[in-house]
């Protein structure tokens, strides 16, 4: 248990470096008005929804077969 909750940080914390890198980009890459903010929801979302899912998988309410 102590192993899996040590593997759930590290991955929270990686996940969490990656979208802050990908939105770092975003915001210094010069994209026009909506295709940035599009761009940013985009990042945000799935970023929510890997972290959701690997809660999940942590406590056992996904499937065994789904492991990230």
């Amino acid at each position: 248990m102590l192993a899996g909750l040590i593997h759930l940080v590290i991955y929270i914390v990686i996940i969490g470096i990656v979208i802050w890198l990908l939105l770092y980009l975003v915001d210094n890459v010069p994209l026009p008005d909506p295709f940035g903010r599009i761009a940013r929801v985009v990042i945000i979302v799935i970023g929510v929804l890997i972290v959701i899912l690997a809660l999940l998988n942590f406590v056992g309410i996904v499937s065994p077969g789904m492991h990230l």
